[in-house]
């Protein structure tokens, strides 16, 4: 009878090393996919500061960002308290990790989990992110004392989850992304502004997103004072008439309390910061400040060309 052959054994240790190191590969491979799109560390993504100089933090992703700007400019649109923000921003986080998902239980869908069949809306409706903030404010108006109320139990009276409580450990980072998308603190929020394969470029882009985060309702100078009753007056976004054709120019009213027309520039400015990716913004300039894509640090740093009276976004293209 033959021996066996003494290559066999080593040829099939050597498969299982080769069989090894290519699970090692791509185990690494899938790591570094997930971290990419959850914004881990390491990661171009964003970040939001506290303005109270206590060392509060918040960092997030760049699609997170996208969908934060969105509710807040929804809910300041609507005249609508910073506590309605941090509200509706708390809610999100734990309902979505503020993702528009396309999934959840039995019909949820979308940043709030909202169900079409409990009268939400159609499912693209609820996957709408302007719409289903829209219809988050619409409800929270609706509970009597909300912005006295503590968080969990405002949420709870519109989402009446199974978990009520869970809103409550996202309450000091929606109240961080709260104050810097409505303005309240200035200079607050940045990005790394890394533009994915599919982000949309140029004017045209910018001035579209502006109205579809604040309506095109938005944009037209009604009369009433800044922090009035009514409607505050809002700026008209227009393409500046310089030669490069990348910028925005967006007036911020000059009627008003001076701190309401500041708040209202700063919400512009983070605004368009947190869609630097998603529109390949490369500056943003406000109030003698400017944000520069592709900073290590992103910071605001002391210059630029953006005025007390109009926020600057200039596009890669």
């Amino acid at each position: 009878m033959p021996e066996p052959s003494p290559t066999f054994p080593k040829r099939r240790s050597r498969l299982l090393r080769v069989g090894a190191a290519l699970v090692v590969l791509c185990a690494v491979a899938a790591y570094l996919v997930v971290q990419y799109v959850t914004g881990g560390t390491g990661v171009p993504g964003c970040k939001v500061v506290s303005g109270q100089d206590d060392g509060a933090t918040y960092e997030f992703t760049p699609e997170q960002a996208v969908n934060a700007a969105t509710i807040a400019a929804v809910g300041t649109n609507r005249d609508l308290p910073e506590r309605a923000v941090t509200i509706a921003l708390a809610t999100a986080l734990q309902e979505s990790g503020l993702r528009n998902l396309d999934h959840g239980d039995r019909d949820s869908l979308g940043l709030f989990q909202q169900r079409p069949s409990q009268g939400w809306g159609t499912e693209q409706q609820v996957m709408d992110p302007s719409y289903a903030a829209g219809i988050f404010y619409e409800h929270l108006v609706k509970v009597r004392d909300y912005t006295e109320l503590p968080l969990t139990v405002a949420a709870q009276r519109v989402q009446r989850s199974g978990y009520p409580e869970a809103y409550a450990k996202h309450e000091q980072d929606a109240e961080l992304l709260a104050a810097a998308l409505t303005g309240q603190s200035a200079a607050t929020l940045t990005c790394a502004g890394r533009p994915g394969a599919d982000a949309a470029a140029g004017p045209d882009a910018v001035r579209a997103a502006l109205v579809r985060d604040f309506g095109r309702g938005a944009f037209q100078e009604t009369g009433a004072e800044v922090g009035g009753k009514g409607r505050r007056p809002a700026p008209a976004p227009s393409v500046s008439a310089e030669a490069d054709g990348r910028t925005v120019t967006v007036p911020v009213p000059a009627a008003g309390d001076r701190r309401a027309v500041r708040e209202r520039g700063w919400q512009l400015a983070h605004w368009a910061v947190a869609n630097a990716s998603a529109l390949r913004i490369r500056h943003v300039s406000y109030a003698g400040r400017e944000w520069s894509a592709g900073n290590t640090d992103s910071t605001w740093r002391e210059g630029g060309t953006g005025t007390d009276t109009a926020v600057r976004i200039v596009t890669a293209q």
